[in-house]
């Protein structure tokens, strides 16, 4: 039996609580597959994010890397999507993130990075990781590589600078969250002509200032910041920097498939539009009304990345807040996200709260969670879709179920990192939206309730 537990290998990364279900032994043992993976050759780039734990794991998994004869790149104090530009840039065959992203600071994790940039990922190379680390199945190589540091902070920030132009300076709130994205964005800002108000911006893993995650309860003092200082906007970053939540100028929160809305209005191309099953109806409305092409996809990062690469879309985002650019290679970084917000707001000359009221806009609530084992997950999901499917209801599987009524719709599914069952409602007046959210809570419960009790 593997000393190492199975279920913290997920959809599209390894996570867990340092020190109960990760520690260095994996961070090693992780190192020594994805190396034995690569060949037991090649360059590998390590970078970690500002948790307590990461330089230990970052460590730990160059070492594992060096053993199976991998040369390794540590990039140190990154935010993640610094690590995928560093892969592409640095021409590695691919690379190791140590980070829990949003999670809270006694977590930690890896994400795995192919060549080019794209994500380790369940069909796509994670179960194999998976079952060498937990059998132990790996070999060591000829050599030992060799561990360079490099500090890719300077080429990175030229780089993202490089894309956007403001023809106007502009004034921004900048919510840090204590976490990677301080460590580049105030000189991005600087190079383009953002000035920037900040809060929570010392890097510091314990994240004094609030959860690393950007959400309604973690946000309130950015959105009284914005009306109080008169700025143009508010971004709040999550911990590792492949996420934003804008703010308007009114101290609105403005929800990922919003923000990607207008993003799409804003398009100079036409093409394929990539978003995930929770996006509001008003999202695909955007997109036909802009003459591209909607593609509805599951959630998570790996599946939209790698939709946005395939079908070589104009755009991709999801309701979660991450938002893919082509010309970034499709990765999700949130630092340019802020970027190109500012750019749309420059070039059309209106303030961001009037952009937002363009968009068509639907009573709904925000991703609801509610806790369920993760072995669980699968099984409650199922007899909530066969309960709509009973009704006569058109139910989507793509991810989780999602059911369609004549006057909105559900989506009940499973989360890819957390021991929780997700869910969000849409619907054409508020108290049928409360009809059905209020069905929706009843059946996942009862549900978690039942399967729990049968085992």
């Amino acid at each position: 039996m593997s000393k190492f537990k199975p279920e913290i290998f997920r959809a599209y990364d390894i996570r867990g609580v340092y020190g109960v279900d990760l520690n260095e032994d994996l961070a090693k043992a992780v190192g020594l597959a994805y190396g034995t993976m690569l060949g037991n050759r090649g360059k590998v780039v390590v970078g970690r994010d500002v948790r307590l734990s990461g330089e230990a794991l970052a460590s730990a998994a160059a070492e594992g890397l060096a053993e199976a004869g991998c040369d390794v790149v540590d990039i140190g104090l990154v935010s993640t999507p610094m690590s995928y530009y560093a892969v592409v840039h640095l021409d590695a065959d691919g690379g190791i993130q140590v980070t829990a992203s949003h999670n809270p600071p006694e977590w930690n994790g890896f994400k795995l990075i192919k060549r080019g940039g794209e994500t380790l990922s369940a069909g796509a190379g994670m179960e194999e990781l998976r079952d060498m680390v937990l059998q132990g199945r790996f070999r060591r190589g000829e050599r030992r590589g060799r561990i360079e540091k490099v500090d890719i902070l300077e080429s990175y920030v030229e780089f993202i600078a490089s894309k956007v132009k403001l023809e106007r300076p502009l004034r921004i709130a900048v919510d840090y969250s204590n976490g990677a994205t301080a460590i580049p964005f105030p000189k991005i800002a600087e190079r383009v002509g953002l000035e920037v108000e900040a809060l929570n911006d010392v890097p510091d893993g314990r994240f004094p200032g609030h959860l690393p995650e950007p959400r309604e309860d973690t946000l309130k003092d950015l959105q009284e910041f914005v009306v109080k200082r008169g700025v143009d906007f508010g971004a709040g970053f999550d911990g590792d920097g492949d996420r934003v939540v804008f703010v308007d100028d009114k101290g609105r929160i403005i929800s990922g498939d919003i923000a990607l809305a207008i993003f799409v209005k804003h398009l100079e191309k036409r093409g394929k539009v990539i978003f995930d099953v929770s996006s509001s109806s008003a999202l695909r409305e955007i997109i036909v009304e802009k003459g591209c092409e909607p593609v509805e996809m599951r959630v998570g990062r790996a599946f939209l990345l790698n939709a946005v690469r395939e079908l070589k879309a104009v755009m991709g985002g999801e309701k979660s807040d991450h938002f893919y650019f082509p010309e970034l290679w499709g990765f999700d970084d949130a630092c340019y996200a802020v970027l190109k917000m500012a750019e749309i707001v420059v070039k059309r000359g209106r303030r961001l709260s009037e952009l937002v009221d363009e968009i068509p806009h639907y009573p709904s609530i925000p991703i609801t969670t509610f806790t369920c084992p993760d072995e669980l997950k699968a099984r409650v999901v199922e007899q909530i879709a066969r309960h709509y499917e009973s009704l006569g209801v058109k139910v989507s599987r793509i991810d989780g179920v999602k059911a369609y009524f004549d006057d909105g719709w559900v989506l009940v599914r499973p989360s890819n990192t957390m021991p929780q069952i997700k869910m969000t409602a849409e619907a054409k007046t508020e108290e049928r939206l409360k009809e059905i959210v209020d069905e929706a809570k009843r059946l996942i419960t009862e549900n978690i309730e039942k399967a729990k009790s049968s085992g």
